[in-house]
């Protein structure tokens, strides 16, 4: 997107350089990412960085607002609901469509945002490793706010850890072994000295929460959660026994549970803004739109695009029992911006936020590229395609 940046990208870039650059990766992370990396960064150009920062400050401004939990109260499903939640999220992720306004400037589109923390270790290792093999310049940069590899680290570890000791924190998932995104838990283990943990294999003594670590049962103080808990409940039956988790118990959540449910798709009729599509509750619909092909149904408690409708019908809205669980949006045209060797592709940018305690709001930090040259954005589609996949951002000023 930034054209002479671009065009020496493609014009340099070669097969040898680009594996070399995915068993950097692998060395650095202990195995290669287990979904498709992009053969390119995408380099966002200095008006539609201003516009994308721009466009976080308005969402912040909703979930800075006094009655945002009250607002959010319905977000979160009854059998869900984890005692002891806190003030804010600890994490935001906002992810953003790409587009050409009509007077062919570029342009962000709000597509989803979470409260949940996404590969905040991986992408520092993924834009790195760009960084070294491919020549990126210094004028452009995939930080926010100043930050460089040791700040943004120290923060992290700050955030996630604080004071404790790192063997009693834990990065806690379902069969985190089998995770698509497993590599981000090593890197976060390889930087931050925490163990990746399944809830199988917690320990419960009264309030209290342990692990086995290395033979030693270890006292659990704080999670770094990435279990994403209507998912747990799904494959509970499978699992075996595990610590109930809806009770109150003697540990900190980094960040609580709760937010991944109010900061979600059921905040997107809350936004207004010329970077927000337009959206509704479905029960709150007050007429069904003529022009139903520009618009998408997307189920409010179900995640990494499943169940969501593109091509919507009056009979899929008729076939809906629970309207008030279903978000319809307007649908977001994306742009093929991205000019590479094989086609152009379009893509997605998710700007990622940490929120320590005692912070006033939430700090941009780094971000995360999803190209992609289908319908469908995932890493996991497109996957007879060459340059798609996930990638980094590197930002002009």
């Amino acid at each position: 997107m930034i054209p002479s940046l671009r065009t020496y990208y493609n014009e340099h870039f070669t097969a040898g350089k680009y594996q070399a650059f995915l068993d950097s990766l692998a060395a650095e992370a202990g195995e290669a990412p287990a979904f498709r990396v992009a053969e390119t960064p995408v380099f966002v150009p200095a008006a539609l960085t201003s516009k994308l920062v721009e466009a976080c400050e308005e969402v912040v401004e909703v979930i800075l607002r006094p009655d945002f939990k009250d607002i959010t109260r319905d977000a979160i499903p009854n059998a869900l609901k984890v005692p002891a939640e806190n003030t804010h999220p600890h994490f935001l992720i906002i992810d953003f469509a790409v587009c050409r306004q009509e007077n062919g400037e570029l342009a962000p589109q709000l597509i989803e945002l979470q409260g949940f923390p996404t590969l905040f270790a991986f992408q520092e290792v993924m834009a790195r490793q760009f960084k070294h093999h491919f020549n990126i310049p210094g004028t452009v940069t995939n930080f926010f706010n100043g930050l460089d590899g040791e700040s943004y680290f120290k923060l992290l570890q700050q955030l996630i850890i604080g004071d404790n000791d790192p063997q009693e924190v834990i990065l806690l998932e379902v069969a985190p072994q089998l995770q698509k995104t497993r590599v981000d838990f090593y890197c976060t283990q390889k930087r931050l000295g925490i163990n990746p943990v399944c809830v199988t294999e917690l320990i419960q003594e009264g309030a209290n929460l342990y692990y086995n670590n290395n033979g030693k049962q270890t006292p659990v103080k704080r999670i770094y959660n990435r279990v994403i808990f209507d998912d747990l409940i799904k494959q509970q039956a499978t699992l075996g026994s595990y610590p109930n988790l809806f009770q109150h118990l003697d540990v900190e959540w980094i960040t609580h549970p709760n937010w991944f449910y109010r900061i979600s798709k059921f905040m997107l009729p809350l936004i207004q803004s010329p970077f927000a599509p337009k959206s509704w509750y479905l029960h709150t619909l007050p007429v069904i739109p003529a022009d139903l092909e520009n618009y998408v149904l997307k189920p409010l408690f179900s995640f990494a695009g499943q169940g969501v409708i593109i091509d919507v019908t009056p009979a899929d809205i008729d076939n809906i029992k629970d309207p008030e669980n279903w978000v319809l949006q307007h649908k977001v045209q994306y742009a093929p911006v991205i000019y590479t060797p094989s086609g152009p592709a379009h893509c997605e940018i998710r700007m990622m936020y940490i929120w320590p305690d005692g912070s006033p709001r939430p700090l941009l930090v780094h971000n995360l590229a999803r190209i992609s040259k289908g319908k469908m954005i995932g890493v996991s589609n497109n996957a007879q395609d060459t340059w798609v996949g996930g990638s980094s951002c590197f930002f002009e000023s």
